[in-house]
């Protein structure tokens, strides 16, 4: 398909009462990432030239998240979804190609469908207007879609219109449509706002279609793809559907997950063959692990690299900008921000790594940190080649220690230390004999 026929409209001005929240409805995330802009991804593979996004309240919210991939038009006031297309005509003025109607608070739709749609306009059979049709367990809330004997869409009924027999329809409105650009202003002009809300319906256009001696089909979708998300509750469910898919997918692609309910990934990680992800790990937004990895129960990653055949946690946390390199051992409680872990490099307990490089081959001692922050700006840490620091290490930044230097128990460390040196800075031990037994004794009087 060419870039030049599809233009994407995402309705967004509902105003989110039941969120609850100062963060407008569609910039809630799903997965670490906004919902609007899960909508914004699925339409790259369409390559659509225009995207107008139609909000009410919170335009500056959504202007700040789409940035200038999509055009913002404001519906005021909101006369119903048919009046929002129509707020769009200036934004799309000449457009004569393929235009999809698309929901922000409906973020769990595939590529797959979004091109079906596309495709249903297409062709020698192309329909002018195309609607997103599923199949839910309870059919009471959505409108039913009557299809006739040839498979075109006869029309869209209400269930509190609906007679009986059509009240058996189990194929119900989703909202989403797709509608030939050369015709969509002309009908949404002949709808009438004659109804109980006085507004403008978007689904009205089907009728009008039909009445004019134009065709209308329907698409199909699962139920779970067409989620509409209008609290708190609705975003927790489709948080759980992308998990279950998710983790479905990983499995599916050769990754070993112990406890797969208990894992939880960002929407864009990616995981290798054959990792082994232990019960109770949380990505969050920008992790890659490679081939080979083992990530142990209860560790937290986000914006962190992990090469192949390293081994994170348990209880572990890699922070952005963390990068573990091949072989690599990131033991319990130990937490990495911002640093580089060379090749077979271990960091095997009780410690923090930030703003640091740790050398191939290099042993960081329990309890190590790396003290980068002086309350105003950050330093970095560099320690060589299989150098090796004691337990109880403060290495005080900016620090450099040297290829295959070691660094003695309970020191802290404020200057280089040479390749190959031993640097100790702790004190010299001292022992008053019999001391503790006379405390004691005097404790007692």
């Amino acid at each position: 398909m060419s870039s030049t026929d599809l233009a994407v409209i995402i309705l967004a001005a509902g105003k989110g009462t039941r969120m609850k929240s100062s963060t407008h409805k569609v910039l809630h995330p799903l997965a670490g990432h906004p919902m609007l802009m899960h909508l914004m991804d699925r339409l790259v593979p369409l390559s659509p030239s225009r995207k107008v996004v139609v909000v009410g309240a919170g335009k500056e919210q959504v202007e700040n998240a789409v940035g200038d991939i999509s055009e913002i038009v404001v519906q005021e006031p909101q006369l119903g979804t048919g009046h929002a297309v129509q707020v769009t005509r200036d934004a799309l003025e000449g457009f004569d190609g393929n235009v999809l109607i698309l929901y922000g608070d409906v973020p769990m739709l595939t590529e797959e469908t979004l091109q079906a749609m596309v495709d249903a306009r297409m062709g020698d059979t192309a329909a002018s207007v195309v609607v997103l049709g599923f199949r839910p367990a309870d059919t009471k809330a959505y409108g039913r879609l009557v299809v006739n004997g040839s498979g075109e869409l006869e029309a869209i009924v209400e269930h509190k219109d609906a007679s009986e027999e059509q009240r058996k329809i189990d194929l119900c409105n989703s909202g989403i449509m797709a509608v030939d650009g050369k015709e969509l202003f002309t009908l949404l002009d002949l709808v009438s706002n004659d109804n109980a809300s006085s507004e403008y319906y978007l689904t009205d256009i089907v009728e009008i279609a039909r009445s004019r001696g134009l065709t209308c089909s329907v698409v199909e979708a699962d139920e779970q793809e067409v989620m509409g998300i209008n609290s708190r509750r609705e975003l927790a469910e489709a948080e759980a559907v992308f998990q279950n898919r998710r983790r479905d997918w990983f499995m599916a692609e050769g990754v070993t997950l112990i406890d797969p309910n208990t894992v939880f990934f960002a929407h864009d990680t990616r995981v290798g063959r054959d990792v082994v992800i232990g019960p109770n790990v949380f990505f969050g937004p920008g992790v890659t692990i490679d081939d080979n990895v083992k990530i142990h129960s209860f560790s937290h990653l986000e914006g962190c690299t992990v090469h192949s055949g390293a081994s994170v946690g348990p209880f572990a946390r890699l922070r952005p900008n963390a990068d573990i390199g091949e072989g690599a051992k990131i033991g319990n409680f130990v937490e990495i921000k911002k640093s580089t872990i060379e090749k077979d490099a271990k960091v095997s307990h009780l410690t923090y790594i930030g703003d640091a490089r740790v050398g191939e081959g290099a042993n960081i001692g329990a309890g190590t940190i790396t003290c980068n922050y002086d309350g105003f700006n950050k330093f970095k840490t560099d320690i060589g080649k299989g150098a090796f620091i004691g337990s109880n290490t403060s290495l005080v930044a900016p620090v450099t220690i040297g290829d295959g230097a070691i660094v003695g128990a309970g020191s802290v460390v404020t200057k280089e230390v040479s390749a190959d040196a031993l640097a100790v800075t702790r004190a010299s031990q001292k022992e008053l004999g019999g001391w503790a037994l006379k405390f004691r004794q005097n404790q007692k009087k």
